[in-house]
């Protein structure tokens, strides 16, 4: 009981700090001075009064949202005596991997900035400076020749590392249950089963409604939307994060989609200076939480003297082949590029960046691929054999559509309402769940392929998939 309240007494104190450095802070700070002033604040009640004056205003509601925006996004608890790093990972060999991608990564770009003799960073000329001022709004329209440059790594270049990933205190088989896991993923992390998937994703049970499903045995789907819609239309109006998160499991209006993400996100209304995202520094506070490690850069003749370094690219984050996808589909929701840019930031390091990291994370890449592969032996395990056996392993083909989040390979539509339920649910799982579901549709196509191309040929266009019914019938009509 002792150490749960010290635990709770830390959280809050962290919660505290990040917030004092937030604009937030100073709004609330400008109307606690402000209030003041108000011939209803009385000295002898002036704590409850300004309470009063901020549950009033609407200024409580914000810091609400504004608290449980970043409970979602804190790391999971650890032991109080646990070194800083585990928070970004616990697990040793997890990091040493982690570390050696991104020596292979830095590699690789330095040799592609000295075959074409490109520097890294410079200072842009003040020419340059002023004409990016004037053309900002209209930046990638007109593009220098980037036909040379290549991408740092792709999709599989990643998965080839993964493949490889060994936990030392398993190399002898000493885990009974991995001995007879088949896969390509050879890394003991617990991963949930269909029943815990089940439980976890209750919400998009046969029995209740869903945006995204044609027909329902319980509610007419006209009558369940025009309800939803009431609803939504609500959680707006009170502006609770946490609502619209519960509310979004099931599916978001398209009218309603775009507030209901800031809302959820804790995105202000209030325009903010529009940076590129490779040069935004803000970025980098995610790595408290990432077991990733932002790139390092010296200055000549500095090299190994940390009051020298600075990050760069300075967000960072190396893009990896691809990697515009993860903002491509919110230019359907969001006309406005500063408020389009605060979603892609807030949903990057809330949530994609855990799919191009190693680590051990529920929603981190290996977890995902682990838990393709093992409803897929578990559930389909004649299909599984089958395409392990013509050499067409299963990942192969799945890893790209979970390591773009599905972008670029669902119809829009679809893959909105996909990113609905990640939101929803704060996690990142179902994208492996839609990825074995993907199979358990084409299995009577794919128990007839030979060959690794015939089975990608099988799955290579999406774009005709409805989601909702693939995830309810793969989760909730699978005997198990």
């Amino acid at each position: 009981m002792l150490q749960e309240e010290s635990d709770l007494s830390l959280i809050i104190a962290q919660i505290v700090q990040k917030l004092k450095g937030s604009n937030l802070y100073a709004q609330l700070e400008r109307q606690a001075w402000a209030c003041l002033q108000r011939p209803e604040i009385k000295l002898e009640s002036l704590k409850e009064d300004i309470k009063e004056f901020f549950k009033i205003s609407g200024w409580e509601k914000k810091l609400q949202n504004a608290v449980y925006s970043e409970l979602s996004v804190f790391p999971l608890p650890s032991h109080a005596a646990a070194p800083p790093e585990h928070l970004k990972e616990p697990l040793v060999y997890m990091r040493k991997a982690q570390g050696s991608w991104e020596k292979r990564i830095l590699k690789s770009l330095n040799s592609m900035c000295t075959e074409l003799s490109i520097p890294l960073a410079r200072k842009r000329p003040v020419g340059e400076q002023k004409e990016l001022l004037n053309k900002w709004n209209e930046m990638g329209t007109d593009e220098p020749d980037l036909s040379l440059f290549r991408p740092v790594y792709a999709p599989k270049d990643f998965l080839e590392v993964l493949i490889n990933l060994r936990n030392p205190n398993y190399e002898n088989g000493d885990s009974l249950s991995f001995r007879t896991h088949l896969g390509l993923i050879q890394v003991p992390l617990k991963v949930k089963d269909i029943p815990e998937l089940k439980e976890f994703f209750v919400e998009l049970g046969l029995t209740t409604g869903q945006l995204g499903i044609d027909d329902s045995t319980q509610v007419p789907p006209e009558l369940f939307e025009n309800e939803h819609v009431r609803i939504g239309q609500k959680v707006l109006a009170e502006q609770d994060g946490a609502a619209a998160q519960q509310y979004i499991r099931q599916g978001s209006p398209t009218a309603l989609r775009a507030d209901l993400w800031a809302l959820i996100l804790n995105i202000s209304s209030q325009p903010e200076v529009l940076l590129c995202f490779s040069r935004d520094t803000s970025v980098l506070g995610h790595f408290a939480y990432n077991s990733a490690s932002p790139p390092k850069s010296y200055i000549r003749g500095k090299l190994g003297l940390e009051e020298y370094a600075v990050f760069y690219p300075p967000n960072g984050v190396i893009p990896f082949h691809g990697f515009s996808m993860y903002v491509a589909p919110l230019c359907f929701l969001y006309h406005e590029p500063s408020k389009l840019y605060q979603i892609f930031r807030e949903m990057y390091v809330r949530f994609f960046f855990r799919l191009h990291s190693i680590s051990s994370h529920p929603s981190g890449i290996v977890s995902l691929c682990l838990l393709f592969e093992t409803l897929l032996q578990t559930h389909l395990p004649q299909l599984f054999y089958h395409l392990r056996e013509i050499g067409a392993q299963p990942l192969r083909i799945s890893f790209k559509w979970m390591v773009r989040a599905f972008s670029g390979y669902l119809a829009t539509d679809q893959l909105l309402l996909l990113w609905d339920r990640i939101l929803g649910y704060n996690s990142l799982e179902i994208l492996a769940v839609l990825a074995a579901a993907v199979f358990a549709f084409r299995a009577v196509n794919l128990m007839e392929v030979t060959s690794l191309a015939a089975a990608e040929a099988v799955l290579a266009d999406l774009s005709t998939l409805k989601v909702m019914p693939l995830l309810q019938i793969f989760l909730f009509a699978t005997v198990t």
